[in-house]
């Protein structure tokens, strides 16, 4: 069953297994929603009120009150960990590729800056330039970004990527991603972070490697001038 149509189609290496665990963790909450309600309306006809029929005192069922507690345990317990491995590579920096290229990213009310290193291809030094609202990356290349925010909490939120990511002050938070393919996509805040937060967005620019580098060497140029 093709259902790309519920959400844009990932371009990161880690995307479709997020969406598996999305779409399990979809059936199985459809399936209880709809015999949840299934009881409701069924309880609804079978107890309506009836002439001549007393309301009595029901102590309840202690074997249905421990199936309704253990099993949503074990569903969630099987969620968890079938997820473990997933979130593992995706939240772990221990995880993260060794050779991912290095990035910081800044939030403030209301835009994101994006540091990239200079000429010696080292973050945190005094080449570094930086843009703004613009995440350029190259395709098939790991990338990390050291996540920080200046004023208030916002959320780094790359849909086509599955990666959703709070920036909060006064922390660095590491997270990773890698793109499957060239193109231009959303860079939002996921988080209410005041009265400007609708327009807080930027775009993800992939490129070929050539192009990448040819982007990133003419950006340091004007840096230096």
């Amino acid at each position: 069953m093709n259902w790309s149509w519920m959400m844009p189609e990932t371009v990161s290496t880690y995307g479709p297994a997020i969406d598996q665990l999305y779409y399990v963790i979809l059936v199985i909450t459809g399936v209880v929603f709809f015999l949840t309600e299934g009881a409701l309306i069924a309880f609804l006809v079978m107890y309506r009120h009836k002439e001549g029929r007393k309301a009595a005192y029901i102590h309840g069922s202690t074997k249905a009150e421990v199936v309704w507690t253990v099993v949503p345990f074990l569903i969630v317990m099987a969620i968890a960990l079938a997820s473990k491995s997933s979130w593992d590579l995706v939240k772990n920096p221990a995880n993260f590729p060794a050779d991912a290229m290095r990035l910081v990213v800044t939030a403030k009310q209301f835009e994101w800056n994006v540091t990239y290193p200079g000429a010696d291809g080292r973050i945190g030094t005094a080449d570094d330039f930086t843009v703004r609202n613009q995440l350029h990356i190259p395709v098939n290349r790991a990338v990390r970004v050291n996540l920080r925010a200046e004023d208030v909490i916002h959320s780094f939120f790359l849909p086509e990527f599955r990666l959703k990511q709070d920036a909060i002050p006064g922390r660095e938070i590491p997270v990773w991603f890698e793109a499957t393919r060239t193109g231009e996509f959303t860079l939002g805040c996921a988080e209410l972070c005041g009265l400007g937060h609708y327009r807080m967005k930027g775009t993800v620019y992939v490129h070929t490697e050539a192009d990448f580098q040819s982007w990133a060497a003419s950006r340091a140029e004007e840096q230096q001038q």
